[in-house]
């Protein structure tokens, strides 16, 4: 076949064309040779010489179309009360024809009509010259617009009211043509489904509003009905039940409007029995039905906050005063862990109950009156974690504490807690009661998790602390039996080095107290073991300065600094009185403090002599606000070495300052 343009004679051509699409648009059998010809035919017209004739050939297929569905339209109006099935009949076979015409009509589809086509901008500011009531359409789409227009529309009052009379029926348990029902409606939805904007606006203009209006009155009778004969829980099932098997959201919606949303007040009446009695099935179906209508849930959520409150009490009411902490802790945890449970399982784990079981939790002291001082948490907590813990593996101690925590980050009182735990944290490190340091770090770990760094930086230096000394204590017993001569002393000795900013002890003793004669030689040896004490760190703030700057220093050092407490100018024999240091260590020490510029010699020799004078320099900068202070005897040597956990225990002296 030649593509080139030639003359065609239009009558001829069209009559063997209308034969074919004749054929096509009813299904009836066309050999494979006739249908190649006939897309070769429609081809020729739209290319012929000298004038196209696509435009023709669009006119003519456009009344063969309109004469083609107004016959179907009489067959069907003749068929009387079989009209929904003869339509369904003729809508099947025509809509699948109009298929096979649109990929006939190829070439007249993508270079006639495209190309004269109207665009979207076209269609909604005007396009000059063009009708615009009869745009140009596809072949397959102007199919489907005479079927609405010739069809469905002059049908219209006849085949909604059949349609809904059989959905009718179905609710009532008789048993329509569900494939006839569907397809009828999905004609409606089909006809435009070429249209980019709005295509459903046609089936719902028709079919939809009128759907849902007789679906409304249905369940409302329906809703009605099943309060006479059913109680609450027979009512939400069935109700239940009759969403579930709905696949239509807005179907569904007005059954949920209908049947739930004009109820909630018998709903709701019944939602506190439902709750109290804990009616798992009945709540599971109370929530599926409340959630899904607005202001539906408030109300169960506060039922359930009620029950939640009065549980805890009920749980926390007449416990023995032995062992009560353990009880108490113990009884809040089982309720918490039983509505968790509940949330989770019956109520889809919705926030908002476990929102309501935090509310209880929060208004903790309230809730659970006396029983919740912060004094009973801590104790619980000491329990466990003492030695007299008797039938407990430190693994299920770290699996109560885990769980206290749940109840811990409910009280408001936090900072009161943390001053009782640390008063028991403290007795248990000291007389050896904890047990073990790796339940006491665990918790104090747990503690941080849940509060911040800040709330146990106390705790976590107490347990350092206890770490530190049993490091010096074993360096104690090794220096006792390094010594020349072999000391017993007697008795089992051991020393606490604390902090005393860490530790919530008395710092001022009650009462004046002699050494028993049993101690004084171990005490001796400690003081011995200690005399190298300028090994000891120290922390000096200084506020005489413009910035408040910290100095780490030794004891020896720190000595001399506080000497300037009193006066800007100190001489060398009011130092040498006041620290009782000999000459050699005192002028070392001396030196690194003018080494660093802190203080100054009023001499200009280098050497340091019995008539020096010193003064603090009041200018004094460094590029850190906390910076360490070095000395020649800061080198390691053996005795250093033997004492290096004493620079581990640094002590604070923030009274150094000067009054101008």
């Amino acid at each position: 076949m030649s593509l080139k343009p030639r003359v065609v004679d239009f009558d001829e051509t069209w009559n063997k064309l209308l034969t074919t699409i004749r054929a096509v648009v009813m299904l009836d059998y066309v050999e494979r040779a006739t249908w190649n010809d006939r897309f070769s035919d429609i081809y020729a017209l739209c290319v012929a010489y000298p004038e196209p004739l696509g435009e023709r050939l669009y006119t003519e297929t456009k009344v063969f179309l309109e004469n083609h569905v107004r016959q179907l339209f009489k067959r069907v109006l003749e068929s009387e009360e079989k009209v929904l099935g003869m339509y369904h009949r003729y809508w099947e076979e025509y809509s699948k024809g109009a298929e096979y015409m649109d990929c006939l009509y190829r070439y007249l589809n993508t270079q006639f009509i495209k190309k004269n086509k109207l665009t979207e901008a076209d269609l909604q500011y005007g396009y000059g010259g063009v009708d615009m009531n009869e745009p140009l359409m596809e072949i397959g789409e102007l199919a489907l617009d005479m079927w609405r227009k010739l069809m469905i529309e002059p049908l219209q009052p006849m085949l909604i009211g059949m349609l809904l009379k059989e959905i009718k029926n179905d609710r009532s348990g008789e048993d329509p043509n569900q494939k006839v029902i569907h397809g009828v409606i999905n004609s409606f939805v089909h006809v435009e489904q070429y249209k980019k904007k709005f295509p459903l606006k046609f089936y719902q203009e028709i079919f939809e509003g009128p759907f849902l209006t007789k679906t409304g009155e249905y369940y409302k009778q329906e809703a009605s009905n099943l309060l006479q004969e059913s109680n609450c829980s027979q009512y939400m099932e069935k109700v239940r039940c009759c969403n579930h098997n709905l696949s239509y959201a807005k179907v569904i919606h007005e059954c949920q409007q209908r049947m739930v949303a004009d109820h909630l007040q018998f709903l709701h009446g019944e939602c506190q029995n439902i709750i109290r009695q804990e009616k798992r099935d009945d709540m599971a179906n109370m929530y599926t039905l409340l959630r899904a209508v607005s202001s539906g849930l408030p109300h169960m959520i506060q039922e359930l906050q009620v029950h939640i409150h009065d549980e805890g009490l009920r749980a926390t009411s007449n416990l023995s005063q032995e062992n009560m902490p353990t009880q108490f802790v113990e009884s809040v945890l089982e309720v918490h862990s039983k509505f968790v449970q509940l949330i989770n399982t019956v109520l889809n784990g919705d926030q908002h109950f476990m929102s309501a079981l935090d509310k209880v939790h929060l208004h903790f002291n309230a809730v659970y009156k006396g029983f919740t001082s912060v004094y009973t948490l801590a104790k619980y907590c000491d329990n466990l974690l003492k030695k007299s813990a008797k039938g407990m593996t430190e693994n299920e101690v770290e699996d109560k504490l885990t769980s206290f925590i749940t109840v811990f980050k409910y009280i408001d009182d936090k900072d009161v807690f943390q001053k009782f735990y640390a008063r028991m944290l403290a007795k248990r490190l000291i007389h050896g009661l904890s047990l073990s340091m790796d339940s006491e770090e665990a918790m104090i770990n747990k503690l941080k998790q849940a509060c911040g760094y800040e709330f146990t930086s106390k705790l976590h230096r107490m347990y350092t602390d206890m770490s530190v000394s049993t490091d010096l204590n074993n360096k104690f017993n090794n220096f006792i039996k390094t010594q020349e001569t072999v000391v017993d002393l007697g008795i089992s000795f051991q020393i606490y080095v604390l902090q005393a900013g860490a530790w919530p002890l008395t710092h001022v003793p009650s009462s004046t107290f002699a050494i028993p004669q049993e101690l004084e030689k171990s005490v001796q040896m400690v003081i011995f073991f200690n005399q190298i004490f300028y090994l000891y760190l120290s922390e000096v703030k200084m506020n005489y300065l413009s910035k408040p700057y910290v100095a780490v220093v030794t004891t020896y050092q720190m000595a001399v600094l506080l000497a300037f407490n009193n006066s800007e100018t100190v001489s060398y024999k009011e130092l040498q009185d006041s620290t009782q240091m000999n000459e050699k260590e005192l002028q070392k020490t001396i030196k690194s403090l003018l080494d660093v510029k802190m203080i100054s010699h009023d001499s200009q020799k280098e050497e340091i002599e019995a008539e020096s004078t010193f003064s603090l320099i009041m200018s004094f900068t460094s590029k850190r606000t906390k910076f360490k202070i070095t000395t020649s005897m800061q080198k390691d040597t053996p005795q250093v070495q033997r004492l290096d956990a004493a620079e581990n225990s640094i002590v604070t002296f923030d009274q150094f300052k000067k009054t101008i």
